[in-house]
């Protein structure tokens, strides 16, 4: 059963996509509730960073695809944050963080900028150059510049992946409060970070692949993870990954 997309949110349809000689999508419908978290879940290489990729525009050539959001423009409303961190080595952290308003000619907040750095605990790192960060304190400086451009939707692929745990944790907390009321797309193979963020998620199998019903967390995120409901719900969720996997 395939969502009916509302007034605001945001949906594609993709015609095909082939990569390597396999069709990856394939009449293909996919819905971003306005100001909820999606969450993107199946094996690698199941194509959930290409969907996210599409939803940012970023369409490869002979591929088919239409992208509608009823309330505005997609161009333009979004932050994208990807797998690798992007920093731009000749630039501070600082200079990375406030990189897209600087490429566009607008006028920023040096004091927001600072206090994101605050908040992702690189304060101290902000006139530091990438090649001295380890991958985590980069991955960290690369969501202070997702959150610093502070736009309605935001994409982000595997944003907490290379960060140790209570890092971790917290800035899912810090990511949430902050991005509450937004439209947001997370790609994670992590399940207890879905249940804790999302207010939908989607299981991404097959080639070409397909998307299974949502599953809605109960509750608000971001959601406690010591929550025995919470925990039961992961673990189902990780039988259901593991035999789709089984089963591809």
């Amino acid at each position: 059963m395939t969502m009916s997309p509302k007034q605001g949110d945001i949906s594609i349809h993709i015609e095909q996509l082939t990569f390597d000689n396999m069709v990856l999508f394939n009449n293909l419908d996919f819905v971003m509730p306005e100001g909820q978290w999606t969450c993107l879940m199946g094996e690698s290489g199941v194509g959930k960073s290409t969907l996210l990729r599409l939803v940012a525009g970023l369409v490869p050539e002979k591929t088919t695809t239409t992208i509608t959001a009823a309330d505005f423009g997609i161009e333009g409303e979004i932050a994208y944050m990807a797998q690798n961190d992007l920093l731009l080595p000749w630039l501070t952290v600082f200079e990375n963080v406030v990189l897209g308003a600087r490429l566009r000619g607008d006028a920023f907040s040096s004091e927001r900028a600072l206090d994101l750095l605050k908040q992702v605990n690189l304060l101290g790192s902000a006139h530091d150059l990438p090649a001295t960060l380890s991958g985590g304190m980069r991955q960290r400086a690369a969501l202070a510049r997702t959150l610093m451009e502070d736009r309605p939707i935001v994409l982000m692929d595997e944003p907490f992946s290379a960060l140790d745990t209570i890092t971790r944790v917290r800035l899912q907390e810090f990511a949430a409060e902050m991005l509450r009321g937004r439209t947001v797309l997370l790609v994670t193979h992590d399940p207890l970070e879905a249940f804790r963020l999302a207010d939908r998620i989607h299981v991404m199998s097959g080639r070409p692949a397909v998307l299974f019903e949502p599953i809605k967390p109960a509750g608000r995120p971001p959601r406690d993870m010591r929550d025995p409901e919470l925990l039961a719900e992961q673990a189902k969720l990780l039988d259901q990954l593991a035999n789709v996997k089984s089963a591809a």
